[in-house]
């Protein structure tokens, strides 16, 4: 087993657990710091709006690109000195193409930025390709985007309360996909690209992924609470931070598996192609997947436990659980206390009961200066030695016994 695979196992056997729950306030600043900054930079900055949106004329002509392309090309245009032409976006496509973009622009005018495209690539102007995008379809499109949204979270609103009995978890998965489309279009405003239709067929992809990893941690969330009140064990937010942590490997994996190929397009969008509908569906992919699989382990269920531990009943297991805790830690800390004062009192006992039972007894030196008399000699029959010190004598084995 791999080690990922032992810590995941670690965690779904509760060996190994990080607070998600508990460090809720942490996330909750972080997400919110994040969506202040895409706001800011959707409010200040923008969306570069394609131009299917903004509507206008595109061009497209054969050349073999160099460093000085663009700047050629873009100077080309404006030199044509068409009413309205603002700043053309030039782009290139791989190594043979260039894209022109401009406002929308009179039909006279038109065929003369085409005659300069043509002119600046060495090419006839019939080679060169144009299409006049209409702002009112641009427009239609946003709307339609719109209304798919709000469709989308309706029926997702629905479907979760339909299936988890919980129209708590449904406000958390709504709250949750909500900050995940709104950091997704942050960065879109920050880094500058177009949104195009790809783009917003992008955002409502990254829906489905943030759902689908939010719905198995509520359905691991439901597991661990069932019937949670009538037990003193768990709080509501202890099972829910289990059921995260149980969870938590099988997200990291299934995201990363899903951002490999996503980034490999993203970077052949960008980097290869330059332009077109690859980068833009790439980006929204991959930023809103990683940011959905951010908001199902760290905001969905977070405010899940915020919500339900609000109810009555769940307020009641919080006092009744920490009730308990505290008697065990009472209950902890007073056993060594009352073991060491029972050691004690054991040493002190047999102490006092062994000077009772052999009480001690003066010597007879010290008897006799207590009553002044001479010290009684001893008893024992003494012999002298060589050196004239008296000796006590031995009786022979065989008298030992008379």
């Amino acid at each position: 087993m791999s080690k990922l695979g032992q810590i995941g196992a670690k965690l779904h056997r509760g060996e190994v657990s990080y607070d998600f729950i508990g460090h809720r306030k942490f996330w909750f600043t972080l997400s919110a710091v994040l969506v202040i900054i895409s706001l800011a930079g959707l409010f200040t900055r923008g969306l570069a709006l394609g131009i299917e949106f903004r509507g206008g004329v595109e061009y497209d002509a054969a050349v073999k690109v160099t460093d000085s392309t663009v700047d050629d090309f873009t100077n080309a245009v404006k030199a044509t000195n068409a009413k309205g032409l603002g700043d053309p976006v030039v782009t290139t496509i791989n190594n043979n193409k260039v894209r022109v973009q401009t406002k929308p622009l009179a039909q006279a005018d038109v065929g003369n930025v085409r005659a300069a495209i043509a002119k600046e690539a060495g090419i006839p102007a019939d080679q060169v390709t144009s299409q006049q995008i209409g702002a009112s379809w641009g427009k239609q499109i946003a709307d339609k985007a719109i209304l798919a949204l709000i469709v989308f979270l309706v029926a997702v609103f629905a479907v979760i309360w339909l299936y988890f009995r919980e129209a708590k978890a449904s406000m958390a998965a709504i709250i949750a996909l909500i900050h995940d489309v709104t950091i997704t279009v942050g960065v879109y405003a920050l880094v500058g690209f177009d949104v195009t239709p790809a783009t917003v067929i992008g955002v409502l992809t990254i829906l489905g992924y943030s759902l689908y990893d939010t719905v198995v941690v509520f359905d691991k969330i439901r597991e661990n609470t069932r019937g949670i009140t009538g037990s003193n064990r768990y709080t509501y937010s202890d099972a829910t931070n289990l059921a995260v942590n149980q969870t938590v490997v099988r997200s990291i994996n299934t995201t990363v598996t899903a951002l490999l190929p996503v980034g490999a397009i993203l970077v052949v969008g960008t980097v290869v192609l330059g332009t077109g509908p690859l980068k833009d569906l790439s980006l929204a992919l991959f930023v809103g997947i990683a940011v959905g699989a951010y908001s199902s382990i760290f905001i969905a269920p977070s405010l899940l436990a915020v919500f339900k531990e609000r109810e009555p009943g769940m307020k009641a297991l919080n006092k009744r659980v920490m009730a308990k805790r505290a008697q065990a830690t009472a209950a902890a800390t007073a056993e060594p206390v009352a073991v060491a004062t029972a050691g004690a009192a054991a040493r002190t006992g047999v102490q006092d009961s062994s000077r009772q039972d052999s009480p001690r007894q003066e010597s007879p030196r010290k008897a006799d200066r207590a009553t002044g008399t001479a010290p009684t000699p001893s008893t024992r029959p003494m012999k002298a030695t060589a050196a004239g010190r008296p000796q006590p004598t031995r009786k022979p084995r065989s008298k030992r016994g008379k």
